[in-house]
């Protein structure tokens, strides 16, 4: 039995209009238009998971700032991508993010290859207003290929979805709550005495820091490649 095609549904964003399917996201449609949504979890080819808040969005009608990769799209919605308001906010995020955790860039091997880094370049984030929290998190160097550094991650869980979506292994989740949370693998055991993974590293080419990397890479030397999502996510929904 045949499903019925998305309805298609027309809407504004930033005063421009747009039409889209009712299952796209906000953020896929105003891609599609040449709109730019800052984003630090989301990546073309893994599911969208509302984690990082830089998307979020104003929408006509509602006092709630939304998600732009998670909320989809109605037919005569309103949406503004960029006002002071959301500008704050983002800002207020990325310092959080900086304050949260240890992010030394002088000495990090994705320094000038950083999304974190780059984007607080483009949201005008040249210091942090807050106080740091300073934490001393460990260095997983178990692996023999990789290394995992708990001082620069965010909690973005794109190595958690990308090992369970794309590679089917769910090596990586997420412990603890709030201030406490940490990516581990398996039932919290050293990543080199994982039985589950493959080595495969495509969790280290999808973290947007220096949190997961390649070992044998010095300061700036360690370069992300994420062409395969897309290829990967296309073969795959061509099989099912």
């Amino acid at each position: 039995m045949s499903t019925a095609a998305p309805r298609v549904v027309t809407l504004k964003i930033d005063n421009k209009d747009c039409g889209a399917r009712e299952d796209q996201s906000i953020l896929d449609v105003a891609r599609e238009n040449g709109i730019e949504i800052p984003t630090l979890c989301f990546l073309d080819g893994l599911t969208g998971w509302g984690a990082c808040r830089l998307c979020l969005v104003e929408l006509k009608g509602s006092p709630k700032l939304l998600p732009a990769c998670t909320t989809r799209v109605a037919e005569g919605m309103q949406v503004v991508t960029d006002s002071p308001r959301l500008k704050k906010y983002r800002q207020t995020i990325l310092e959080m993010l900086f304050a949260e955790r240890n992010h030394v860039c002088s000495v990090c091997v994705s320094n000038g290859h950083c999304e974190l880094q780059a984007m607080a370049q483009k949201c005008g984030v040249d210091h942090v207003h807050m106080p740091y929290r300073y934490p001393k998190l460990e260095v997983d160097s178990s692996n023999d290929l990789f290394r995992l550094d708990h001082n620069r991650c965010i909690l973005c869980t794109r190595c958690v979805r990308v090992c369970d979506e794309i590679e089917g292994a769910h090596t990586w989740d997420v412990k603890g709550r709030g201030i406490e949370a940490a990516v581990i693998t398996d039932l919290n055991m050293p990543w080199g005495e994982s039985q589950s993974c493959t080595a495969c590293g495509k969790c280290v080419q999808v973290c947007p820091t220096g949190a997961l990397s390649q070992k044998g890479t010095a300061v700036a030397e360690m370069h992300k490649r994420r062409q395969f999502l897309p290829y990967l996510t296309h073969m795959r929904r061509s099989h099912t």
